[in-house]
């Protein structure tokens, strides 16, 4: 059974075996590597990279979704020129198992808008799409280097604290709403829901969960007390903004991901607890957070009323009854094309949902990441990108049980990246911002994180 694993999660995959064979590789991954040679500027291609993506995540929260499109394309064209001139070191991994499943699920999704009944449209999303799967393959090369993977997890860090103080003085002085995000008959219709830059409090969860996750995980990994209550003043900074927020998505999610690095450092330290805290340190935890949920449920009458309008029917949340008709017009757009689907995109959807919505409920996309990555390319991209979730994850604690062994605070940020995954996508289970810019760019530099961890097995040595 545990070969099965391996095997499904390619886990001992001979990748580097397969990289010298393999002629494409060779052709095209050091084409250009003589020129890079006598090229001063290329000398600093990673350097130029990771420069490129610090723009891109500095300006994401504040820009426009065309300028954010603009930056990833500069991205892209740098990223293919550091390819075609590549000089890895020998041993160095180029294409990791991850990189595998995205190919993957871009080739499904290329399939899809080959036979999509709106091809105009679904090329463009599918553009868009490679363009986000490219930036991966850039963060997953230019993090392999601890400086650059540092500096970007700090950028992030320091740019989300931003956009939370600025969350946090909408929650003190005010903001006015600018959409109908509540149901104006419900008791809450009067609680400030801050949206910060983002104008929107769904998108600016979204944005915020990665924060709260690797500034918690950050009081592990920087030195110094200095460095340590920064950590600590972001944690309680963007938890406080996302709470501020009142998605009940976002805090689905936080929720989640705090439940998920809880487990995952009581299992870093478990080798080094007493028998007692090794047994109960979990329990406690989890049991002081249920806790604290619960209080907060029962005495903070904003929470209560939030908490308590998840599990309200159609008839009493508005928002309840739109998700719910929503959903049903996208199970009919399933049942017609079950196996690919109708193309990749929110515009291939606007194209195709009217034909199918309830009257009065309009919507630009699935407000599902499952349902939606259904209704684009059908249960075939369905397998692919929850194989492309396992074996992601599986990665991450492989590589954080390797450094586990090593007592390597690194092991600290693949945690953070394993619970903001899992985080996201509890969030996107019910909400639409996972394919916002500002959101599915983070996403991608995560599962890049995690990619960029990845280390040949012995196998592959040998």
């Amino acid at each position: 059974m545990n070969l099965v694993w391996q095997r499904f999660t390619l886990s001992y995959l001979p990748l580097k075996q397969y990289l010298t064979t393999s002629y494409l590789h060779r052709f095209l991954v050091g084409l250009l590597s003589s020129w890079r040679q006598g090229s001063i500027l290329m000398q600093w291609g990673d350097t130029i990279a990771a420069a490129l993506l610090s723009v891109v995540y500095a300006l994401a929260p504040f820009v426009s979704t065309t300028l954010i499109g603009l930056l990833l394309t500069g991205c892209v064209g740098f990223w293919l020129l550091l390819t075609l001139s590549d000089e890895a070191a020998p041993g160095t991994p180029s294409v990791t198992p991850i990189h595998l499943l995205v190919l993957l699920y871009w080739a499904v999704a290329a399939v899809a808008t080959a036979l999509s009944p709106v091809k105009k449209v679904a090329i463009n999303d599918l553009t868009t799409l490679t363009l986000y799967l490219l930036l991966f393959a850039l963060c997953a090369r230019v993090l392999r280097s601890p400086r650059i993977r540092s500096w970007m997890i700090v950028l992030y860090l320091h740019v989300s604290l931003i956009v939370s103080i600025y969350g946090m003085r909408q929650w003190f002085f005010g903001a006015p709403p600018l959409a109908t995000w509540v149901d104006q008959e419900s008791a809450f219709s009067k609680t400030t829901r801050v949206y910060s830059y983002l104008g929107n409090p769904n998108l600016l969860a979204g944005y915020l969960l990665p924060a709260v996750v690797f500034s918690l995980v950050a009081m592990f990994v920087w030195q110094g007390w200095i460095k340590k209550a920064l950590a600590l003043t972001m944690f309680v900074v963007n938890t406080a903004c996302l709470i501020f927020t009142f998605s009940r998505g976002g805090w689905i999610g936080l929720v989640v991901a705090l439940l998920i690095v809880m487990g995952l450092l009581v299992y870093w330290w478990s080798i080094e607890m007493p028998p007692f805290w090794r047994t109960w340190s979990l329990p406690i935890i989890l049991g002081g957070l249920i806790g604290v949920l619960l209080l907060a449920v029962i005495f903070v009458e904003p929470v209560r009323l939030r908490v308590v309008s998840i599990f309200a029917d159609r008839s009493k949340d508005s928002s309840n009854n739109f998700r719910r008709n929503v959903w049903d017009a996208v199970f009919e757009m399933i049942r017609d094309r079950p196996i690919i689907g109708i193309g990749p995109g929110h515009g291939s959807f606007n194209k195709i949902y009217p034909l199918y919505q309830h009257p009065r409920y309009s919507a630009l996309s699935a407000y599902s990441i499952l349902l939606e990555v259904t209704v684009e390319t059908g249960f075939i991209g369905l397998a692919a990108f929850l194989w492309l979730l396992i074996v992601t994850f599986n990665t991450a604690f492989l590589q954080m049980q390797r450094l586990r062994k090593l007592r390597s605070a690194d092991g600290f940020w693949l945690i953070g990246a394993i619970a903001t995954m899992a985080g996201m996508l509890a969030h996107g289970t019910v909400d639409t911002v996972f394919y916002r810019p500002e959101v599915n760019s983070v996403w991608w530099l995560v599962v890049g994180l995690i990619a960029s961890y990845y280390t040949y097995t012995p196998q592959d040595q040998s």
